[in-house]
């Protein structure tokens, strides 16, 4: 029979997973085995200033927390060595990061991930992590606006020059 304190503990830990999970609108599971400490550190360093929570944990626990969140089809991907990634506000920040660095790296590998209640296949967070980030879609999109507008602004302009030169004339 285990130990009642450690049994607590991994209540506790399962408790902290499945909050985390419930307050994150995306999430990215990954094989991190083959980087280096040095890899590690600097992938930590950008996933954090992106906002992202990265975190290593026992696959067992992943699974119970899974269950609880409602992410069942996620637990088929628990083997190995997992760390998972999630993000409070940007649904494609994890996946955008982990796409890039599992592209880079040959020995880490995308597993799994979800936005909201969809759940992606490594596939599927690899196209996920292709999307550019809300800012750089909304800056496209102003910028789409931008040349029609200033092709009008140009042609009134135009119109504007040449009614003054036949009023001067």
């Amino acid at each position: 029979m285990p130990n009642v304190n450690v049994l607590n503990e991994k209540k506790a830990k399962v408790a902290e997973i499945s909050e985390l999970l419930k307050s994150s609108k995306s999430g990215v599971l990954v094989s991190y085995s083959g980087i280096t400490v040095e890899e590690d550190t600097k992938l930590r360093k950008e996933l954090r200033e992106a906002g992202v929570r990265y975190t290593v944990e026992k696959n067992t626990l992943l699974r119970f927390a899974m269950q609880d969140c409602g992410y069942d089809a996620l637990t088929d991907v628990l083997s190995g060595t997992t760390a998972l990634a999630v993000s409070p506000d940007d649904e494609t920040a994890a996946a955008r990061i982990l796409g890039k660095y599992a592209e880079e790296h040959e020995s880490f590998k995308l597993k799994a991930g979800f936005i909201d209640d969809e759940i992606y296949d490594a596939d599927g967070v690899m196209a996920l992590s292709k999307i550019p980030s809300k800012e750089v879609l909304l800056s496209m999109l102003v910028g789409s606006l931008q040349g029609p507008m200033q092709k009008l602004a140009a042609t009134l302009q135009a119109l504007a020059d040449k009614q003054e030169e036949g009023e001067a004339a």
